[in-house]
């Protein structure tokens, strides 16, 4: 009986050995053409795969996982499966030409096959490893700075990574812009979704940051946006990709690709409160009672700088609005004046500037993205040279957007109706606008002085308004997350 037990029992088992070689051999089989499918079409495969491909794919990549422990041939065949998950990785163009025309027009060349995570309020948004990417990685070669059809990116299971691969511990940035990051509103309009994504996920700050303008990479910003990344999420480390042309697989990783795009206005104020507190925090400044100063015969103080610019969109006659400015703010008790010229400022000392500003006025530029570091409530005015009215569209008005979604007032804007050149263009408007885009600003005394004249009485109705009130009822501003 012991003999025939042990006979049956060798029986099952050389039975069951077999079961499981056929049963491998079956599933091979059936993987190696979908494989073959996949490096074939693997636009198709990543785009829009099947339920049922999908469903197929998970279950069998989990049962070659799984199955390591159960012996040297499952593990063989195991090892086998990794080993053709990782060869069947394909990587796609990071800019995807077919969208080459139409990127601002609902479109996206970048990662052009992944849809983004929409939520209420939050920029769009695509993070790896998520349920959107099946738990996949994101992986990208992405070296190329003049190209970014060069560049590519892949989703790979964790415990596939192509051959080669590099992988990146921790949380990567990853940012694609269609404008740049050295200017000031530019540069500001890419990083704020990064800013929003950390206050919704317990401000998590990143490793690093991966930088790409139309898919090329790019390994700096300027200075006042390092700068005020810095002060927000402390050392900021943009990825080079020094260790050669990759691929390079990060652990966890955010992409935006839209700047600010769909981030709702409630957010935003959140945001620009946060940076506003950061930055005064990093640049050791601290406006305790800020807001509430009188002089001595009680009328409440209103701070008016003028800050300047050089070259293209200056005042033709800096000196003569200088002194306009300068009249109107004497003839209003407890108004300060303030010359300032924004190139000769390092980043702390824009923010000293503007925080201590009620009322900026200032042409069209990236230097009244400063308006960042004033409080909630102050006051811009702007000006144009002359074409921009007619010529511009809608982005000669992405200071009164920002000074909405900062809680600013946006008093209105002067455009210049003046200039000694005619546009020799005149049926041709992009080429008309590029002639007068550039040019200097020019001034009417009597519409500044009486400009100038409203805007401070209607500051300082708004101060005394505010003396009276108590501080219980005082609005307070969204800046109570994070290091702030």
């Amino acid at each position: 009986m012991d003999v025939e037990k042990t006979n049956k029992t060798f029986t099952e088992r050389k039975s069951s050995c077999y079961s499981k070689k056929i049963i491998t051999s079956i599933f091979l089989l059936l993987l190696i053409p979908i494989l073959a499918h996949f490096q074939a079409s693997p636009f198709y495969f990543f785009a829009s795969p099947t339920a049922t491909s999908r469903a197929f794919f998970n279950k069998w990549k989990g049962i070659a996982l799984d199955d390591a422990s159960a012996g040297p041939s499952i593990s063989k065949n195991s090892d086998s499966l990794i080993s053709k998950l990782r060869e069947s990785v394909t990587f796609l163009p990071l800019k995807d030409l077919r969208f080459a025309e139409t990127a601002m027009e609902g479109n996206t060349w970048f990662m052009s096959s992944l849809n983004d995570t929409h939520e209420a309020n939050e920029a769009e948004y695509l993070s790896f490893p998520s349920q959107m990417s099946k738990g996949r990685i994101l992986c990208i070669k992405g070296r190329h700075a003049s190209d970014g059809t060069k560049n590519s990116y892949a989703l790979v299971w964790p415990e596939a990574l192509p051959d080669s691969a590099t992988l990146m511990k921790g949380l990567t940035f990853v940012s694609d812009t269609y404008y740049d990051y050295g200017n000031l509103w530019h540069g500001l309009t890419a990083m704020a979704p990064f800013v929003g994504w950390s206050i919704k996920n317990k401000c998590l700050d990143p490793t690093r940051w991966v930088l790409f303008h139309w898919g090329e990479l790019r390994t700096k910003t300027g200075s006042w946006l390092q700068h005020l990344m810095q002060a927000h999420f402390g050392e900021v480390k943009i990825e080079g990709f020094e260790g050669g042309d990759g691929p390079y697989c990060f652990e966890k990783a955010v992409v935006m690709r839209h700047n600010e795009g769909g981030m709702g206005k409630e957010r935003k104020l959140q945001v620009f409160d946060l940076l506003r507190c950061n930055a005064r925090r990093f640049c050791g400044i601290s406006p305790a009672g800020k807001g509430q100063e009188t002089n001595e015969r009680g009328e409440p103080i209103i701070r008016l700088t003028l800050l300047m610019r050089r070259g293209s969109r200056s005042f033709k006659n800096a000196a003569a609005v200088t002194d306009i400015f300068a009249r109107e703010c004497a003839k209003v008790d407890g108004c300060t004046f303030k010359v300032a010229q924004s190139e000769n400022l390092s980043f702390c000392d824009q923010v000293r500037v503007m925080t201590y500003t009620d009322v900026v006025a200032s042409p069209h530029g990236a230097q009244l993205t400063n308006m960042l570091f004033m409080d909630r409530n102050s006051s811009v005015m702007e000006f144009f040279p002359k074409g921009w009215l007619e010529l511009a569209g809608v982005g000669q008005y992405a200071h009164h957007w920002m000074a909405d979604q900062s809680g600013m007032n946006h008093r209105g804007a002067w455009w210049d109706p003046l200039d000694k050149k005619e546009c020799p263009f005149p049926q041709q408007d992009l080429d008309c606008f590029n002639f007068y885009k550039d040019g200097k600003v020019g001034h009417n005394e009597t519409h500044f002085a009486e400009w100038a004249r409203i805007v401070l009485d209607q500051v300082k109705i708004s101060k005394m308004q505010i003396a009276t009130r108590s501080p219980t009822n005082e609005p307070q501003p969204n800046s109570n997350a994070c290091k702030c």
